[in-house]
């Protein structure tokens, strides 16, 4: 998978959402989910956070422009839908580490042999549920940001 630069997908930029784009799916994938976190959150959340979660990204999807995780998916191919992040909206929001530090962000895409998800609920804990035992391959990207001092 492919991303471009952070700094204008973070919060202190542009906050939105960067062009990805995969390749060579597994055999049978009718859908992919998409889930960008940060775990380096942990010590100041007290868990990992979530940043944009996607499903039902049809299988012949091979990317997503810029900017696609707007509020109202008004930016990504018919029949995508977009989960619940840490602050619980169900659209992109870009990395907003503290100042000075280092964040790690992942990508992680998923292809899944199911078309729909259909879960319980929004949040990436009702995703994972969902794909439970409907994951044929899985590949993921890490990029860093740090947001700079004032």
């Amino acid at each position: 998978m492919r991303v471009a630069r952070f700094q204008k997908h973070a919060d202190d930029g542009d906050d939105i959402s960067p062009a990805l784009s995969w390749k060579n799916a597994a055999m049978g994938t009718k859908s992919f989910v998409l889930i960008m976190d940060d775990p380096d959150a942990i010590p100041v959340a007290g868990k990992v956070w979530d940043h944009w979660i996607l499903y039902d990204i049809p299988a012949l999807t091979t990317s997503l422009d810029e900017n696609a995780g707007v509020e109202g998916d008004g930016n990504l191919p018919a029949g995508v839908k977009q989960g619940e992040n840490s602050w619980g909206n169900a659209y992109y929001q870009g990395p907003a580490p503290p100042q000075g530090t280092t964040h790690h962000y992942y990508f992680k895409l998923y292809a899944l042999d199911t078309a729909e998800l259909n879960p319980a609920g929004l949040g990436k804990a009702d995703m994972e549920a969902a794909m439970k035992g409907h994951i044929l391959g899985e590949t993921e990207f890490m990029g860093t940001y740090i947001r700079p001092s004032k």
